[in-house]
């Protein structure tokens, strides 16, 4: 019975003092294996044949016909020694198609040191047998909560609820970047927003290390764990609440439900095991679940009520377009005016990064239009570069002239983060598309294209606006027709001059 408490959860030990380094990667360290030999193998062919052997179980059990067609979100996963937890967590592997992702987020819970939050990785990359994975930046989540986060080391050296997920997510995926959290007790719905700052491209997979209750009698656990899985797959919002003996990982899991809820994910029960139904006996077990969340909605969260730009900050982008070209040109802005749109510039709201485009026209005639479509740069930054790129570097015309700028009309977006759009065939991608909303990117190998919300004024029908973006692409007008496009939307808040 120790042996078999030792692989399962080793208990969890709380340490009187632990170190707390500061924030951020040490420079190129990496964080060796810790549990190799003991919750999975060491030596890397025996490891591969292992997951092998469990996922080849798993592809032919599975129910993958009766799966959701939205896009995989979200997976929970166990954590126990692969003998025992192995045959459920290949269960969602399996449901990560093969280098579908390049990005893994990965919470798990706290069983040796003791702390309330969350605790990051201080390495650069962490390594098992089957190679090493490079950690991604943590930053976007440490801006949007910084109080929320530590490099605490003793974790980050001994913990095993992430490390032995590794082997199976490595296993799906051949390049991804991985950013490991460790959670003590928290609010979910607080590190929940902190998290999903880092969940805003389709090619990130949520992935949450718990196992279910502990050392209860086989039948008595196997009545607990139903209970507990249909909480979740019913998206419990009083999921803390009754937590007697139910989770070994109650704080990752209510994160979880917290985004699922809010994107409208749709939880499925892709297998579930205990101990005794691998390698222990039915006396005293542990329980295991693999759950996949699916769905339509973009990483972007719904309860997401921050307020739009103002119309005043919005006339301050234009102005900053227009100072802009004024100063390419030799020209010089009254110095009351240039010190009032310092003023309005240094709104916090307008340092945020967002994608952003800049239009020009002459007479109602498009003269230049080129930007950003990722969140790469903050809003000001990026509507200095694009007023300059819109007039100077647009390939279909002539560099803008110093005489033109006093008739240029100038007009600026501010884009939300694109999202994938999932669609089952041409119908259903024309079904989903919000006229007058939605912003498109198409991509077709190394094609791709987009046209901005305001195209809708003179493309009104779903057909025509697709055919002329395939078009723009380089592609037939009617490859939409074909089903075989990479489909992105987004919104804009969109500002311009006064006529």
């Amino acid at each position: 019975m120790f042996a078999l408490r030792f692989l399962l959860i080793l208990t969890a030990t709380v340490f009187l003092w632990h170190p707390i380094a500061p924030l951020g990667k040490s420079s190129a360290t990496v964080r060796d294996p810790v549990w190799s030999g003991k919750f999975y193998p060491a030596d890397r062919e025996d490891l591969v044949r292992l997951i092998g052997r469990l996922t080849d179980a798993a592809e032919r059990n599975s129910n993958a016909a009766h799966r959701p067609r939205t896009r995989l979100r979200a997976l929970m996963m166990p954590h126990a020694g692969y003998a025992y937890s192995g045959t459920t967590a290949a269960h969602a592997a399996v449901a990560i198609a093969r280098d579908r992702f390049g990005r893994v987020v990965l919470l798990g819970p706290d069983h040796r040191v003791g702390f309330r939050n969350a605790s990051i990785t201080g390495a650069s990359y962490w390594r098992t047998p089957l190679g090493t994975v490079p950690v991604g930046d943590f930053s976007p989540m440490l801006r949007a909560q910084p109080e929320r986060f530590a490099t605490i080391a003793a974790s980050d050296r001994q913990e095993h609820s992430l490390e032995v997920m590794l082997p199976f997510l490595q296993s799906r995926l051949s390049r991804f970047e991985l950013i490991p959290v460790v959670l003590g007790p928290c609010d979910a719905d607080k590190m929940g927003r902190a998290i999903a700052t880092l969940l805003k491209t389709p090619q990130t997979l949520l992935v949450v290390s718990a196992d279910l209750s502990h050392y209860l009698p086989y039948e008595d656990a196997v009545k607990r764990d139903r209970e507990t899985l249909d909480r979740i797959l019913s998206l419990d919002p009083r999921w803390q609440q009754d937590q007697d003996n139910r989770t070994c990982g109650r704080y990752p899991v209510g994160v979880l439900l917290e985004l699922a809820r809010k994107r409208h994910w749709q939880p499925v029960l892709l297998h579930y095991s205990n101990s005794g139904d691998t390698a222990g006996d039915r006396d005293a077990v542990v329980g295991y679940g693999a759950v996949a969340f699916y769905g339509d909605e973009p990483m972007q969260d719904r309860s997401d009520n921050r307020l739009p730009l103002s119309s005043e900050q919005g006339a301050a982008l234009v102005a900053l377009a227009r100072q802009t070209l004024v100063r390419h040109f030799g020209e010089m802005t009254a110095s009351a005016d240039s010190q009032r749109l310092e003023t309005l510039l240094s709104d916090q709201a307008l340092q945020a990064r967002c994608g952003t485009f800049v239009t020009l026209k002459i007479d109602n005639q498009l003269r230049g239009c080129i930007g950003s479509l990722s969140a790469t740069a903050p809003i000001v930054e990026g509507v200095c570069d694009n007023a300059l790129n819109a007039a100077l570097r647009d390939p279909r015309f002539s560099p803008l002239g110093k005489k033109e700028l006093e008739t240029v009309h100038i007009e600026v977006s501010v884009l939300s983060e694109p999202v994938a759009l999932a669609y089952t065939d041409a119908d259903d991608l024309l079904a989903r598309l919000r006229p007058g909303i939605d912003g498109v990117i198409i991509k077709r190998g190394f094609a791709s294209a987009t046209f901005l919300p305001q195209v809708w004024d003179q493309l009104p029908q779903p057909e025509p606006f697709l055919s002329h973006l395939c078009m723009k692409a380089g592609l037939s007008a009617d490859q939409w027709r074909k089903g075989d496009l990479e489909v992105q939307v987004y919104q804009v808040q969109y500002f311009e001059e006064a006529r």
